[in-house]
Protein backbone atom coordinates (compact mmCIF):
# COMPACT_ATOMS: atom_id res chain seq x y z
CA UNK A 1 0.00 0.00 0.00
CA UNK A 2 1.38 3.62 -0.75
CA UNK A 3 2.19 5.17 2.38
CA UNK A 4 -0.35 7.81 3.94
CA UNK A 5 -3.28 8.48 6.16
CA UNK A 6 -6.85 6.30 5.23
CA UNK A 7 -9.87 7.29 6.89
CA UNK A 8 -12.24 4.13 6.26
CA UNK A 9 -15.45 4.35 6.84
CA UNK A 10 -17.59 1.22 8.60
CA UNK A 11 -20.85 0.29 8.47
CA UNK A 12 -23.35 2.10 10.97
CA UNK A 13 -25.72 -1.38 12.00
CA UNK A 14 -25.37 -3.46 9.28
CA UNK A 15 -22.06 -5.59 8.29
CA UNK A 16 -23.02 -6.20 5.19
CA UNK A 17 -22.74 -2.72 4.38
CA UNK A 18 -18.62 -3.30 4.73
CA UNK A 19 -17.22 -2.17 1.88
CA UNK A 20 -14.49 -4.74 -0.21
CA UNK A 21 -12.05 -1.91 -0.60
CA UNK A 22 -12.47 -1.09 3.36
CA UNK A 23 -11.59 -4.50 3.65
CA UNK A 24 -8.59 -4.60 1.83
CA UNK A 25 -7.35 -1.64 3.06
CA UNK A 26 -7.96 -2.14 6.79
CA UNK A 27 -6.02 -5.93 6.10
CA UNK A 28 -3.00 -4.66 4.43
CA UNK A 29 -2.25 -1.04 6.20
CA UNK A 30 0.95 -1.13 8.57
CA UNK A 31 -1.64 -0.27 11.34
CA UNK A 32 -5.48 0.98 12.38
CA UNK A 33 -6.04 3.57 15.37
CA UNK A 34 -9.48 3.03 15.61
CA UNK A 35 -11.36 4.76 18.51
CA UNK A 36 -12.41 2.01 20.24
CA UNK A 37 -10.15 -1.49 19.78
CA UNK A 38 -12.75 -3.72 21.69
CA UNK A 39 -15.62 -2.15 19.13
CA UNK A 40 -13.74 -2.14 16.70
CA UNK A 41 -12.60 -5.75 17.67
CA UNK A 42 -15.76 -6.95 16.46
CA UNK A 43 -15.57 -5.93 12.89
CA UNK A 44 -11.94 -7.56 12.52
CA UNK A 45 -13.14 -10.84 13.89
CA UNK A 46 -15.75 -10.69 11.01
CA UNK A 47 -13.63 -9.93 8.58
CA UNK A 48 -10.54 -11.57 9.79
CA UNK A 49 -8.59 -8.33 10.18
CA UNK A 50 -5.23 -9.07 11.84
CA UNK A 51 -3.59 -5.55 11.39
CA UNK A 52 -2.42 -4.38 14.56
CA UNK A 53 -4.51 -1.89 16.29
CA UNK A 54 -4.20 1.09 18.59
CA UNK A 55 -6.57 3.65 20.58
CA UNK A 56 -6.95 6.92 19.08
CA UNK A 57 -10.03 8.99 20.10
CA UNK A 58 -10.73 12.14 21.73
CA UNK A 59 -9.30 11.98 25.28
CA UNK A 60 -5.41 10.46 23.97
CA UNK A 61 -5.74 12.15 20.65
CA UNK A 62 -2.89 14.52 21.59
CA UNK A 63 -0.83 11.90 22.60
CA UNK A 64 -1.59 9.91 20.41
CA UNK A 65 -1.55 11.91 16.86
CA UNK A 66 2.00 12.99 16.62
CA UNK A 67 3.32 9.11 16.43
CA UNK A 68 0.83 7.92 14.23
CA UNK A 69 2.12 10.84 12.17
CA UNK A 70 5.70 10.10 12.17
CA UNK A 71 5.01 6.53 11.16
CA UNK A 72 3.66 7.94 7.77
CA UNK A 73 6.28 10.27 7.62
CA UNK A 74 8.60 7.14 7.86
CA UNK A 75 6.68 5.34 4.84
CA UNK A 76 3.73 3.26 6.82
CA UNK A 77 -0.08 3.10 5.99
CA UNK A 78 -1.73 4.14 8.72
CA UNK A 79 -6.02 3.17 8.49
CA UNK A 80 -8.14 5.59 11.00
CA UNK A 81 -11.64 4.09 11.96
CA UNK A 82 -13.79 5.26 14.29
CA UNK A 83 -17.05 2.97 15.91
CA UNK A 84 -19.21 3.17 13.66
CA UNK A 85 -19.84 5.34 10.20
CA UNK A 86 -17.66 7.84 8.77
CA UNK A 87 -15.25 9.23 10.76
CA UNK A 88 -15.06 12.79 11.53
CA UNK A 89 -18.37 13.11 11.49
CA UNK A 90 -19.46 14.15 15.43
CA UNK A 91 -16.86 11.52 15.74
CA UNK A 92 -12.91 11.65 16.18
CA UNK A 93 -11.09 12.23 12.62
CA UNK A 94 -10.78 15.47 11.80
CA UNK A 95 -7.37 16.21 14.34
CA UNK A 96 -5.69 13.57 12.39
CA UNK A 97 -7.00 14.93 8.69
CA UNK A 98 -5.47 17.80 10.01
CA UNK A 99 -1.94 17.03 11.49
CA UNK A 100 -1.49 14.82 8.13
CA UNK A 101 -2.79 17.75 6.03
CA UNK A 102 0.26 20.02 8.04
CA UNK A 103 2.90 17.26 7.73
CA UNK A 104 1.61 17.58 4.27
CA UNK A 105 1.12 13.87 3.77
CA UNK A 106 -1.22 11.50 1.55
CA UNK A 107 -4.49 10.91 3.07
CA UNK A 108 -7.31 8.85 1.40
CA UNK A 109 -10.95 8.41 2.08
CA UNK A 110 -12.56 5.01 1.61
CA UNK A 111 -16.15 5.86 1.75
CA UNK A 112 -18.99 4.53 4.23
CA UNK A 113 -22.41 5.06 5.71
CA UNK A 114 -22.84 7.42 7.64
CA UNK A 115 -26.23 8.22 9.68
CA UNK A 116 -26.65 11.89 8.53
CA UNK A 117 -27.00 11.59 4.66
CA UNK A 118 -29.13 7.82 5.52
CA UNK A 119 -31.55 9.88 8.31
CA UNK A 120 -31.83 13.04 5.71
CA UNK A 121 -32.59 11.19 2.59
CA UNK A 122 -35.36 8.44 4.69
CA UNK A 123 -37.22 11.38 5.95
CA UNK A 124 -38.12 12.78 2.70
CA UNK A 125 -37.44 16.04 3.46
CA UNK A 126 -36.15 18.60 1.07
CA UNK A 127 -32.25 17.34 0.42
CA UNK A 128 -31.08 19.90 -1.60
CA UNK A 129 -29.50 21.96 1.15
CA UNK A 130 -29.07 21.38 4.51
CA UNK A 131 -27.15 21.93 7.75
CA UNK A 132 -25.91 19.19 10.03
CA UNK A 133 -25.68 20.55 13.83
CA UNK A 134 -24.50 17.59 15.62
CA UNK A 135 -25.93 16.23 18.69
CA UNK A 136 -29.14 18.41 19.96
CA UNK A 137 -28.65 21.21 22.11
CA UNK A 138 -31.80 22.71 23.35
CA UNK A 139 -30.09 25.78 24.37
CA UNK A 140 -29.13 26.97 20.80
CA UNK A 141 -32.76 25.38 19.20
CA UNK A 142 -33.98 29.17 18.68
CA UNK A 143 -30.92 30.04 16.92
CA UNK A 144 -31.08 26.61 14.97
CA UNK A 145 -34.74 27.42 13.92
CA UNK A 146 -33.16 30.68 12.31
CA UNK A 147 -32.68 27.95 9.25
CA UNK A 148 -35.04 27.57 7.35
CA UNK A 149 -33.74 24.96 5.05
CA UNK A 150 -33.00 21.02 6.53
CA UNK A 151 -31.51 20.49 9.85
CA UNK A 152 -30.24 17.72 10.95
CA UNK A 153 -29.47 16.13 14.49
CA UNK A 154 -28.39 12.71 16.55
CA UNK A 155 -30.05 12.55 19.84
CA UNK A 156 -29.70 9.93 22.77
CA UNK A 157 -33.24 7.95 23.28
CA UNK A 158 -32.93 8.81 27.03
CA UNK A 159 -33.70 12.72 25.99
CA UNK A 160 -36.03 12.56 22.94
CA UNK A 161 -39.31 12.84 24.33
CA UNK A 162 -37.55 15.91 26.00
CA UNK A 163 -36.51 16.92 22.77
CA UNK A 164 -39.71 16.50 21.22
CA UNK A 165 -41.26 18.81 23.58
CA UNK A 166 -38.50 21.43 23.20
CA UNK A 167 -39.35 21.33 19.67
CA UNK A 168 -43.35 21.94 20.01
CA UNK A 169 -42.69 24.79 21.99
CA UNK A 170 -40.07 27.13 19.42
CA UNK A 171 -41.00 25.26 16.03
CA UNK A 172 -44.42 23.54 16.08
CA UNK A 173 -44.81 24.46 12.55
CA UNK A 174 -42.40 22.31 11.07
CA UNK A 175 -42.12 18.71 10.29
CA UNK A 176 -40.06 16.46 12.26
CA UNK A 177 -38.32 12.67 11.57
CA UNK A 178 -37.59 10.29 14.16
CA UNK A 179 -35.17 7.71 12.05
CA UNK A 180 -33.79 5.02 15.27
CA UNK A 181 -31.58 2.21 14.19
CA UNK A 182 -30.53 2.89 10.67
CA UNK A 183 -29.69 -0.49 8.64
CA UNK A 184 -30.45 -2.33 11.80
CA UNK A 185 -33.01 -5.15 12.35
CA UNK A 186 -35.69 -2.78 13.92
CA UNK A 187 -35.31 0.72 11.67
CA UNK A 188 -37.59 2.94 11.81
CA UNK A 189 -38.64 6.46 10.72
CA UNK A 190 -41.57 8.46 12.52
CA UNK A 191 -42.60 11.27 10.45
CA UNK A 192 -45.14 14.26 12.16
CA UNK A 193 -45.26 17.50 13.71
CA UNK A 194 -43.57 17.74 17.44
CA UNK A 195 -47.11 18.33 19.22
CA UNK A 196 -48.10 14.97 17.26
CA UNK A 197 -45.23 12.81 19.17
CA UNK A 198 -45.29 13.71 22.42
CA UNK A 199 -47.11 10.57 23.14
CA UNK A 200 -45.37 8.05 21.03
CA UNK A 201 -43.30 4.99 22.84
CA UNK A 202 -39.99 6.50 23.62
CA UNK A 203 -37.58 5.11 20.51
CA UNK A 204 -34.51 2.75 21.76
CA UNK A 205 -31.29 2.59 20.12
CA UNK A 206 -29.44 4.80 17.55
CA UNK A 207 -31.34 8.18 16.67
CA UNK A 208 -31.17 10.79 13.88
CA UNK A 209 -33.75 13.64 14.02
CA UNK A 210 -33.97 15.53 10.43
CA UNK A 211 -35.85 18.65 10.67
CA UNK A 212 -38.03 20.02 7.29
CA UNK A 213 -37.49 23.04 6.21
CA UNK A 214 -40.07 25.70 7.53
CA UNK A 215 -42.91 26.07 5.72
CA UNK A 216 -43.20 28.66 2.82
CA UNK A 217 -46.97 29.56 3.28
CA UNK A 218 -48.18 32.40 5.34
CA UNK A 219 -49.12 31.54 8.58
CA UNK A 220 -52.22 32.05 10.33
CA UNK A 221 -52.78 35.20 13.02
CA UNK A 222 -53.03 32.30 15.49
CA UNK A 223 -50.16 30.53 14.64
CA UNK A 224 -47.98 33.81 14.76
CA UNK A 225 -49.30 34.40 18.05
CA UNK A 226 -48.27 30.93 19.18
CA UNK A 227 -45.02 31.46 18.30
CA UNK A 228 -45.26 35.52 19.88
CA UNK A 229 -46.16 33.85 23.13
CA UNK A 230 -42.84 31.08 23.49
CA UNK A 231 -40.54 34.22 22.45
CA UNK A 232 -41.98 36.91 25.56
CA UNK A 233 -39.62 36.48 27.48
CA UNK A 234 -36.92 37.86 25.37
CA UNK A 235 -36.44 41.76 24.55
CA UNK A 236 -38.70 43.61 22.27
CA UNK A 237 -36.24 44.22 19.40
CA UNK A 238 -34.70 40.17 19.67
CA UNK A 239 -37.84 38.89 20.37
CA UNK A 240 -38.82 40.80 16.88
CA UNK A 241 -35.93 39.68 15.03
CA UNK A 242 -36.85 35.97 16.23
CA UNK A 243 -40.39 36.30 14.82
CA UNK A 244 -39.37 37.15 11.80
CA UNK A 245 -36.71 34.76 11.34
CA UNK A 246 -39.40 32.39 11.93
CA UNK A 247 -42.75 33.32 10.10
CA UNK A 248 -41.26 34.79 7.45
CA UNK A 249 -42.79 38.27 8.27
CA UNK A 250 -40.81 41.34 7.81
CA UNK A 251 -38.62 42.32 10.71
CA UNK A 252 -41.26 45.68 11.15
CA UNK A 253 -44.03 43.68 10.71
CA UNK A 254 -42.85 41.34 13.47
CA UNK A 255 -42.21 44.27 16.49
CA UNK A 256 -45.91 45.88 15.52
CA UNK A 257 -46.81 42.68 16.86
CA UNK A 258 -44.64 42.21 19.85
CA UNK A 259 -45.64 45.54 20.63
CA UNK A 260 -49.45 44.83 20.03
CA UNK A 261 -49.18 41.80 21.73
CA UNK A 262 -47.62 43.48 24.94
CA UNK A 263 -44.73 40.85 25.24
CA UNK A 264 -41.02 41.65 25.40
CA UNK A 265 -38.87 43.52 27.73
CA UNK A 266 -37.39 47.37 26.16
CA UNK A 267 -34.73 47.20 24.99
Amino acid sequence: MQSGLYIVGTPIGNLSDMSPRAIDVLTHADIIAAEDTRVFGKIATHFNIKTPRVSCHEHNERDVIPGLIEKISNGMAVAFVSDAGMPGISDPGFRIVRAARVAQLSVFIVPGPTAVISALVLSGFATDRFTFCGFFDEKKLRDDNKIRHTIVYYESPNRIISTIAAMARVMPERQIAIVREITKIHEETIIGYPSDLLNITPPRGEIVIVVAPAPEHKMTDNEISDIVNDIAATSTKQGAADLAARTGISKKEAYKRMLKHGTGNDD
